[in-house]
């Protein structure tokens, strides 16, 4: 919550440079989000570093503002100790709080500044209350929701948490759920995760064959102000604006609007749109109100529209304003030394010693003159709300020693307010890998098939494999099925769907039961699914959609009760290799995705069923196809309440087993593979195959017939 006023809800403003800053403040931005120059969500931003960063959280803390530090990429083990010395920086600066994506950097903060506040990144995928309360017992206490999530979900987690809730409220769109896009990494080794999206989804699309828009993975911005009263109500703590990237006149133009409706007026939203929109502004997730009217592009109008107010908006923050309230009380007796006491409204003191006052000859000076002296405040950022005068009649103080009481007073309370916030920060010595321990200990890696349906499972597929991932829902939903009989109970892991916004009772429910068949083991790829399988007694395995990139991670995933996780399907077969336990603690076991037409987004708003609707879709592998050509395809997810969008070429890695020494297991993640099909992928990775002699035929991409992944690329 704001500091200099109470409000009940923070309005947080981007700040890409100091431009932004200074339009965010000036603007009546409650907080502002900003990043260093490394380990931020926005790394071709200007951002902060140093002393540049210092002299920020000062400018803001003085005029009242909250500065949160995005600290919200994923980060490889040889990044750990950069991430600490951006720990450290935060703590000297004075930060509010830091926003965290990778449970590695987490584990740091912790480490290095209990204290320190840490919200959870809106990467983190948070998007339910079970989400919610497990990034509160890992000790966030905020949580930045996803930003799919509808009125009434996030009502659920603002009034059942006990946490600080932050919602988008303006700017762009994602078309996949944040935390979870591999599609600019895997076209163009541009890592969204790690703060560098290509953006590849704004170019053009067309999903479902020749029908629907050219521009299928294109979403509008959003705009949530006109529901400003709403949120409010249902207890949400700040409102977020998007746009590290984007101009300062666009911060004042957004931060405007929320202070205008905040305060009950009627925003400027069509100068909003003007100057920068999509085709114009959706609420559909908000709402619940999905569908193709959700989906728009940058065009020639918008770009043009920003012309004719770009002017005006810079004049919102040309100058200081005076948004700090302070109070003045003056003394001047005779005999004795003039005094000006200053105080803000935290009731921090700044007291000043002038000189002793002369006997008047003429002009004595008068309660009216001090006042008039006092209240010439209007280069800060002070207003004076009070004044207490406790004055001897007939004695003088020249105007030009007021004025310097005065000025001296209000730069001692400045630099009160400057550095208003400070933490201890404990050395952290971060061992590396630990040799001899970890899973390299396990030479002998399982193989585990993920299977999309249950259709095509076959006994021999079965004995096949040392462990059967299926969904949870179809697991559910066929108990009777002949099918599953053949599998033997501690065989088989249950995969939560990953992202549920909805039912997650419902979900919890089902895993009680197949625990009483049996069945023991969980799949868990978000933090809202670590909590409902704990929850329900299971053993947890943590599916590559936790993004685990550093040794820190897999600790803390083992921390908080997993039995092992799958790594990020972004990080290199190198640096896999280098994973394990630090500082003499042993690693989790781990296992890497080693083939499959792999998961590259994860949609609420389904291209597919805009394009051609569920019906005639039916729930089959349905294509999209970028501007080259390249083919991709979407399915519904199980049980969940999204649709996926995989490559169109299958990840091969039969003939490569040997770069990944040390993993615990290879998963084998089976979509629309027939059964002969399957049965040769296992063939050839049990024999080690290379492609030719696989007998396989791959995607119908120009890219080849199978791609090795990220696992030999140099993702950014």
């Amino acid at each position: 919550m704001n500091w200099e006023n109470g409000v009940k809800l923070e309005i947080l403003a981007p700040a890409g440079g100091r431009d932004s800053v200074e339009a965010a403040v000036r603007c009546g931005a409650d907080a502002v989000y900003l990043g260093t120059k490394v380990l931020n969500a926005r790394r071709n931003a200007a951002n902060f570093d140093g002393e540049d960063l210092r002299e920020t959280v000062r400018y803001c803390h003085e005029r009242g503002v909250k500065v949160h530090l995005t600290v919200n990429t994923l980060v490889y083990d040889s990044e750990i100790p950069q991430a600490v010395s951006v720990i450290e920086e935060a703590c000297r600066a004075g930060v509010d709080a830091v926003i965290v994506q990778d449970m590695g950097v987490a584990v740091l903060c912790r480490k290095i500044c209990p204290e320190l506040p840490m919200h959870a990144s809106t990467q983190m995928a948070v998007h339910n209350l079970e989400g919610a309360l497990q990034a509160k017992e890992l000790g966030f206490s905020r949580v930045v929701l996803a930003r799919e999530m509808s009125c009434g979900e996030i009502r659920r987690v603002a009034e059942q948490s006990g946490m600080e809730t932050e919602v988008f409220v303006h700017g762009a769109l994602c078309m996949c759920v944040s935390g979870q896009c591999y599609l600019s990494a895997m076209v163009g080794e541009r890592s969204g995760n790690r703060g560098l999206c290509a953006q590849p989804c704004r170019l053009p699309h067309r999903a479902g064959g020749s029908g629907g828009s050219e521009y299928a993975l294109s979403l509008k911005d959003m705009c949530l102000i006109p529901h400003m009263r709403e949120l409010e109500e249902m207890g949400v703590t700040s409102l977020k604006i998007e746009g590290r990237m984007k101009r300062p006149e666009y911060v004042a133009a957004a931060v405007t609007a929320c202070v205008t409706a905040r305060g009950g007026g009627r925003p400027e939203l069509e100068q909003l749109q003007a100057v920068f929109s999509r085709s114009g502004f959706t609420d559909g997730y908000f709402t619940g109100k999905l569908g193709p009217q959700m989906f728009g592009i940058r065009q020639k109008e918008d770009v043009t529209a920003a012309q004719g107010v770009l002017g005006d908006l810079a004049a919102l923050y040309r100058k200081e304003v005076q948004r700090v309230p302070v109070s003045f009380s003056f003394e001047m007796k005779r005999g004795s030394p003039t005094v000006l006491s200053c105080r803000d409204n935290q009731g921090r003191p700044a007291v000043v010693t002038g000189a002793v006052p002369e006997e008047a000859v003429s002009r004595p000076t008068t309660g009216e003159a001090v006042e008039k002296s006092l209240n010439k405040t209007g280069s800060t950022p002070y207003r004076v709300v009070k004044t207490e005068l406790s004055m001897d009649d007939g004695l003088m103080l020249p105007v030009s020693a007021l004025n310097a009481m005065r000025r001296e007073a209000l730069e001692k309370l400045s630099e009160l307010r400057r550095n208003s916030v400070s933490y201890t920060v404990r050395n952290v010595e971060i061992g590396q890998k630990s040799p001899g321990i970890g899973p390299a200990a396990s030479p002998v890696p399982q193989w585990r098939g993920r299977f999309h349906t249950l259709e095509g499972l076959t006994q021999d597929i079965v004995d096949s494999l040392d462990r059967v991932v299926l969904p949870l829902v179809d697991v559910f939903n066929a108990f009777n099925n002949l099918m599953l009989k053949i599998i033997p109970p501690e065989k088989i892991e249950v995969e939560i769907p990953r992202i549920l916004f909805q039912n997650t009772e419902a979900v919890g429910e089902m895993l009680r039961k197949v625990k009483n068949f049996g069945i023991c083991r969980a799949v868990v790829s978000n933090i809202g699914a670590v909590r409902l399988a704990k929850e329900a007694g299971m053993e947890l395995t943590g599916g590559w959609a936790l993004n685990v990139f550093n040794s820190l991670a897999l600790e803390e995933y083992r921390a908080m009760g997993l039995s092992g996780a799958e790594v990020s399907i972004e990080l290199s077969a190198a640096k896999i290799r280098r994973l394990g336990g630090t500082g003499g603690h042993e690693s989790l076991p781990y296992g890497v995705v080693s083939y499959g037409y792999l998961p590259l987004m994860i949609f609420r708003n389904c291209p597919v069923k805009n394009a051609m609707g569920c019906k005639k879709c039916g729930k089959q592998f349905r294509p999209v196809t970028d501007r080259t050509g390249a083919e991709f395809f979407v399915d519904c997810e199980s049980g969940g309440q999204c649709s996926c969008l995989f490559n169109g070429t299958p990840l091969y890695l039969a003939d490569r087993l040997e770069d990944f020494a040390g993993v615990s297991w290879h998963a084998l993640y089976f979509t629309r593979e027939s059964p002969e099909e399957i049965r040769r992928v296992i063939r050839a990775y049990r024999k080690g195959l290379p492609w030719g002699e696989a007998g396989l035929t791959g995607g119908k991409n120009a890219h080849g017939a199978f791609t090795r992944g990220l696992y030999y690329r140099n993702v950014m």
